[in-house]
């Protein structure tokens, strides 16, 4: 369904606005609507899950409205289609959208799914190098898998000291960068007394 679609307009406004019923009137008056996709002016398709978590996300309502479309027949795993495979959970994520990013794994989200816009890692990888703290720390609570970055950024000192043994030079590089970013100077010390190199960026950040 094209963007300019009076159809995609009516949904995307609805969703965006949290006018619940609204969206539910849509959701019953075309049936099969819940699993549509729009497909942007660059041909990029996004899920109405990736409606509601676009950034900035954070629109009113955010939990009903994941409840009515996955009652409807959501997928919440769906993946974007374009230039990355995110699902609406990375995006809720790199949005800092903390009551969606919970009604999404509440209603079955894989919060390990990879695919990020970030070296194709998971939601928790998004919040973390998107600074989104909020989101990033919530993913940890709900058993996100934790990486050696995620926990120099996030200060997660008992995981980390963990993680350290055995990482790779790459690894340690990215985890002192993020130790950094996040922050957490004594996390950022056992990274780099471990052979972390302290002057490298990451690619994403050249």
């Amino acid at each position: 369904m094209r963007h300019d679609d009076p159809l995609a307009a009516a949904v995307t406004a609805a969703i965006q606005a949290g006018d619940v019923p609204a969206l539910a009137r849509l959701l019953a008056d075309h049936p099969g609507l819940a699993t549509a996709r729009i497909v942007d002016e660059h041909g990029h398709a996004r899920s109405l899950l990736h409606v509601l978590t676009d950034w900035p996300a954070r629109r009113p309502n955010g939990a009903r409205t994941v409840a009515v479309l996955v009652a409807a027949g959501a997928d919440v795993n769906a993946r974007f289609e374009g230039p990355h495979r995110e699902t609406p959970l990375h995006w809720a994520a790199s949005a800092d959208d903390v009551e969606v990013l919970d009604a999404l794994l509440d209603h079955g989200a894989d919060i390990d799914a990879d695919g990020a816009v970030v070296a194709g890692g998971t939601a928790l990888t998004d919040a973390r190098v998107f600074a989104q703290w909020a989101a990033a720390h919530r993913l940890v609570e709900r058993g996100a898998a934790v990486t050696l970055a995620d926990a120099a950024t996030l200060g997660l000192r008992d995981r980390l000291e963990a993680l350290l043994a055995g990482a790779s030079q790459d690894e340690l590089d990215t985890a002192y960068w993020g130790a950094s970013r996040g922050g957490q100077p004594e996390c950022a010390a056992l990274v780099a007394a471990a052979g972390a190199d302290v002057h490298r960026v990451p690619p994403w950040e050249s």
